[in-house]
């Protein structure tokens, strides 16, 4: 078998196939037997008799076989036509999911942000959740990090919003807001602490770490990690049970079994600062409920100060 007579056998292959796959074609077919008569097909479809005669003919061509008794009344599949129609219905059934699936606009417009994990709050959750209701349109990407891995990547483009904690905001934020700090111990298991002073802190780059180690040689005291951990909820399990002390945001510590640590007391405030490259159009809107949760969040701090 020579090669030009397999490439004319196998073009004129796939574009039977082709032709079989229409899903102008299986249209026409399936309507044809579910109506019972190429009459109501056509009316049906909007369309001509003939035209809908001419499209089972070309199915037919493609097949290569006949796929309805046109003798008998009403319409009757063939062999062919019975082994046929359950693949054709499949295909216009995908064809449809794929159109309604495309032609959806939900989750077309992607919106990254990052924040730091205490940040992400019952009430900044439910804002981010009502905001994904209101714009179907808006897939949001939501990354929860340390404050300073999601400022690079917000330097680099990574994200289009960015909630993190620093000493002094950049002069680009959208607002800021500032954190009131303290030194925690647990309940249960502080008071009288060794020398040197164990302590539970974030890793290297994390924050809070540097600024304990800088008090804790000022007040000239020597000390050591005695845990470490990316996870505020493990920072806090850690003090809660007595590993250490630590120097944390006042309003994650509400509900725990903490207190602040007295001979080290409160600290300078962070700032809690919000950016946004673009502050147009939904991402606007974005960035007004999420200014308002940290607003409120700020508000019940001062409400409630550290003891």
């Amino acid at each position: 078998m020579n090669s030009s007579f397999m490439y004319k056998w196998k073009k004129n292959t796939i574009q039977r196939v082709i032709h079989m796959l229409d899903p102008r074609l299986l249209r026409a077919f399936v309507t044809i037997i579910e109506t019972g008569s190429f009459t109501l097909a056509a009316e049906r479809l909007h369309m001509t008799q003939s035209t809908v005669s001419q499209q089972l003919a070309r199915l037919e061509q493609a097949t290569g076989k006949p796929l309805i008794d046109r003798n008998t009344r009403p319409l009757q599949l063939t062999t062919a036509g019975e082994y046929l129609i359950s693949y054709a219905r499949r295909i216009l059934a995908l064809q449809q999911e794929a159109q309604t699936v495309l032609g959806d606009p939900t989750g077309t417009i992607p919106i990254h942000i990052g924040l730091p994990e205490d940040i992400m709050s019952t009430d900044m959750a439910l804002a981010l959740s009502a905001f994904s209701q209101q714009h179907r349109s808006i897939r949001l990407d939501v990354t929860a990090g340390l404050s300073r891995e999601l400022m690079e990547g917000y330097r680099s483009g990574q994200f289009d919003l960015v909630i993190v904690k620093e000493a002094i905001a950049s002069a680009d934020h959208h607002a800021t807001f500032p954190e009131e700090m303290a030194w925690f111990e647990s309940i249960e298991y502080g008071g009288n602490w060794p020398d040197p002073v164990p302590l539970v802190t974030f890793p290297q780059g994390g924050l809070y770490r540097e600024e304990m180690f800088e008090r804790i040689e000022r007040e000239r005291q020597h000390w050591y990690i005695a845990f470490t951990s990316n996870s505020l909820a493990s920072v806090l399990t850690g003090v809660e049970t007595g590993l250490g002390i630590s120097l944390l945001p006042v309003a994650t510590t509400k509900g725990h079994r903490v207190q602040v640590y007295q001979p080290l007391g409160k600290a300078n405030p962070m700032a809690v600062s919000i950016y946004a490259w673009n502050q147009d159009g939904l991402v606007a809107t974005l960035l007004q409920q999420m200014t308002a949760v940290l607003n409120r969040r700020f508000e019940q701090s001062k409400s409630h100060p550290g003891e």
